[in-house]
């Protein structure tokens, strides 16, 4: 199925897509999933991302990976300054959104997603393989944005302030503190509007919702065009 047609659609490439182009020199496909997972089958050519989370073990892996690891990272990976990456995962996007926000962080824009994942490449009839892709020699340069972060002082001068909106995007149970999640402390920033992530994507194909959809999900939260939007 073609993917839907978003105001971002560029973001987005849709299975009959990547397997058009899942050999083009410039490409890299990357799996964010663990290894076993990985292990099972993935797309040809695709490589493993090391850590689907990109955090940085100094810190207990609670922030960005810093630009040296991250550098090293992406070169291990066979993503140089001038290549397409194409992210993808089992899980609705959550971990191939990361690495996509990850590296327009550090400044690299030519990366999108595929929608609906693996189980959108098995359900148009990709092919699967077992092997690794063999490495390549590239160089990346870090050019890391810290504007598309926010820091725990800003956060509470949004709190403060208002005219904007705070999206928690976790779990029922960490909103309402049944669940700590191995966290210190519970509970939520004053003021945050709860929705769950997954709430924005369908179940059955694993792809982002239609995108009319997705507005009137956010409307119904408070979370309009007009506010600037921060997220945790």
């Amino acid at each position: 199925m073609a993917t839907e047609v978003y105001t971002r659609s560029e973001l987005l490439v849709d299975a009959a897509w990547v397997d058009a182009h899942k050999g083009d020199a410039n490409v890299v496909i990357v799996d964010c999933e663990v290894e076993a997972a990985f292990a099972r089958g993935h797309i040809p050519g695709a490589v493993l991302v090391p850590d689907n989370y990109e955090k940085d073990p100094d810190s207990g892996r609670l922030v960005l990976m810093n630009p040296e690891q991250f550098k090293a990272m992406c070169e291990g990976l066979g993503i140089g300054d001038d290549t397409l990456v194409i992210t993808y995962d089992h899980s609705r996007s959550l971990t191939a959104a990361r690495l996509w926000w990850a590296l327009n962080t550090y400044g690299h824009t030519n990366v999108k997603i595929l929608n609906g994942g693996w189980r959108a490449w098995i359900a148009n009839g990709g092919a699967v393989d077992f092997g690794k892709a063999a490495p390549r020699s590239v160089t990346f340069t870090p050019k890391r944005d810290d504007s598309k972060l926010v820091t725990v002082d800003e956060l509470k001068q949004v709190c403060e302030v208002g005219g904007s909106v705070i999206w928690d995007v976790r779990s029922d149970g960490e909103w309402d503190s049944s669940n700590s999640r191995g966290n210190k402390r519970v509970g939520h920033v004053p003021g945050a509007v709860h929705l769950e992530w997954f709430n924005l994507l369908d179940s059955e194909t694993n792809e982002f919702k239609p995108e009319a959809e997705i507005r009137r999900i956010l409307s119904e939260h408070g979370i309009t065009p007009d506010k600037n939007v921060y997220t945790y």
